[in-house]
């Protein structure tokens, strides 16, 4: 991933393009550049047979200039860095803070081409490329751009599950300049294995995260919001930010969808909170072993539906005086 970061101090999750898929991008732009100026060229030296040599050269240069030099440029600031090459190779010009390019980035990057791509076929262009860490030219390092990736490839790593869509625009306003990068690393890292921890160790760590997480954008996790949903959620806006920045549109996803308010449905899914697992209430005394045979005999007051208790012998009762009260009919346990 590429090291970005904009005005707000906050880090692009972008992908720079490297010397392969920028070549096949260079080659298809130039393939379709130099078929269209035979073409013309063809269809001009028919037109002005009739006019001198100087004048036919002339036109050559315009028509040179115009085809290989203008349309680039022309091609790259209607569509925001993206020509017919890096259309098909799945990349993007962008500025180095990751916004979309003006025609100033596409004028400088097409003038030093000419020079680092056509008069030397590329070699310098090649030599910049694998020197430089981000795989720029000396157009991009002239003009402050750089070529990114839009299609990622797929890998093993595993997605991130999109949030709830009841949680969709809930962390719109939310301020995530302060959060660090280690600090997202980890909140993607459990979201992606959240489907292989043990449902109350995920519970615990998504708590944790989600208090860390919390501290640094100075606002409380919503009351009846689960942890793991909430930084589903706060992941997914932080994606939509740095799309809309490097690429001046917005992102489809849980975000689009709509949803109601919060705490009107449960989330489903992987970010359902464990089942709590409560005691069963105790439901009888345990039984007492039957009074022995030489007491079988005696008697002992009782109370209905009590446990059986062994029996004792039978002792002289005194009744209860004025003072200590009438006798509630309990006897306690032997």
């Amino acid at each position: 991933m590429s090291e970005l970061v904009t005005g707000e101090a906050v880090a692009l999750e972008l992908r720079p393009a490297k010397l392969p898929s920028r070549a096949l991008a260079v080659l298809l732009d130039l393939v379709a550049a130099v078929t269209l100026y035979v073409v013309v060229t063809i269809a001009l030296v028919a037109a002005t047979a009739s006019l001198d040599q100087a004048a036919q050269t002339a036109i050559s240069l315009a028509v040179f200039l115009l085809l290989l030099v203008g349309a680039p440029i022309a091609v790259e600031t209607l569509s925001h860095g993206r020509s017919l090459g890096k259309v098909a190779c799945g990349l993007r010009v962008v500025r180095d803070d990751g916004g979309p390019i003006r025609f100033r980035h596409a004028l400088v990057r097409g003038l030093i081409g000419v020079i680092e791509i056509l008069m030397t076929m590329g070699v310098v262009a090649c030599i910049a490329s694998l020197v430089s860490s981000r795989g720029r030219r000396l157009g991009d390092v002239f003009a402050g751009t750089l070529v990114v990736r839009e299609r990622l490839p797929v890998g093993p790593v595993g997605s991130v599950p999109p949030p709830p869509p009841w949680l969709a625009g809930r962390f719109s306003g939310l301020d995530l300049s302060a959060v660090p990068d280690g600090l997202w690393l980890a909140v993607r890292q459990y979201l992606t294995r959240i489907r292989q921890l043990d449902p109350q160790v995920g519970h615990t760590m998504a708590e944790r995260l989600a208090a860390d997480l919390a501290d640094r954008t100075g606002a409380p996790v919503p009351q009846g919001v689960p942890a793991a949903a909430y930084l589903a959620a706060v992941v997914q806006e932080r994606q939509a930010r740095d799309a809309r920045r490097a690429f001046g549109h917005g992102v489809s996803g849980a975000a689009a969808m709509g949803g109601g308010p919060a705490g009107t449905s449960g989330p489903a899914g992987v970010y359902a909170p464990p089942p709590v697992h409560r005691a069963a209430p105790p439901t009888a005394y345990p039984s007492v072993p039957a009074a022995p045979s030489h007491l079988a005999g005696s008697s002992s007051p009782s109370v209905p539906s009590a446990p059986s208790v062994p029996a004792t012998p039978a002792t002289p009762v005194s009744p209860p005086s004025a003072a200590e009260g009438p006798s509630t009919g309990f006897v306690p346990p032997a």
